[in-house]
């Protein structure tokens, strides 16, 4: 499986580094849109909604998870709402309500080649289900890694063994995967929430 790999700017914001000359992503998606073609501020402001969310999902009573999809050409798909309080599922994670939504809407073509913004890094249960839903790339916001040092004092976060890049080595399929992006930012949603 081939490998996609990132590195961050000063300002927080990932750049790609695919190991071709600068200007080849530009170049390759200059009127041909068989790829995402984002700039970083969309990134930024795409996963900004996605912190919008889980700031309501918060206000509703749910655990504060929200998650957009985009699509190629910069389309607002679907949003979707953590729900496992209100609903009673513990499935009821915010990617796995987009993703289960944008499974039965759209074809395998289109969503391998849209973006999924989620506010913080996909769980283990998530990542499977874009694997299997089929998206091309996930940007988020708050790492795994930082969610679980964040207790203060709420319901207790259960533990996730898995990042998503390690649930997305065993794929059978390349997934650009970026992130932690505006961590200090998605962290917020969280403060005074989890024990």
């Amino acid at each position: 499986m081939a490998e996609i790999y990132h590195v961050r700017s000063p300002s927080g914001i990932a750049q790609r580094d695919f190991g071709w000359s600068p200007g080849f992503y530009e170049k390759l998606c200059e009127g041909n849109n068989s790829m995402p073609c984002w700039t970083d501020e969309n990134d930024a402001r795409d996963l900004r909604k996605a912190f919008g969310l889980a700031r309501t999902s918060r206000e509703k009573g749910n655990h504060p998870f929200g998650a957009v999809l985009i699509s190629v050409t910069g389309e607002l798909l679907l949003e979707a709402e953590n729900t496992v309080v209100l609903s009673g599922d513990l499935t009821a994670h915010a990617e796995r309500n987009l993703l289960s939504l944008a499974s039965t809407r759209f074809d395998q073509e289109m969503l391998s080649k849209a973006t999924m913004y989620a506010s913080t890094e996909p769980c283990s249960m998530c990542a499977t289900a874009a694997r299997w839903v089929g998206v091309g790339r996930i940007v988020y916001g708050l790492s795994q890694a930082r969610l679980r040092n964040t207790g203060n004092g709420g319901p207790r976060l259960p533990p996730n063994d898995f990042s998503c890049r390690e649930m997305f080595k065993l794929a059978s399929r390349a997934v650009e995967i970026v992130g932690p992006l505006l961590e200090d930012e998605a962290a917020q949603v969280h403060e005074g929430f989890w024990r």
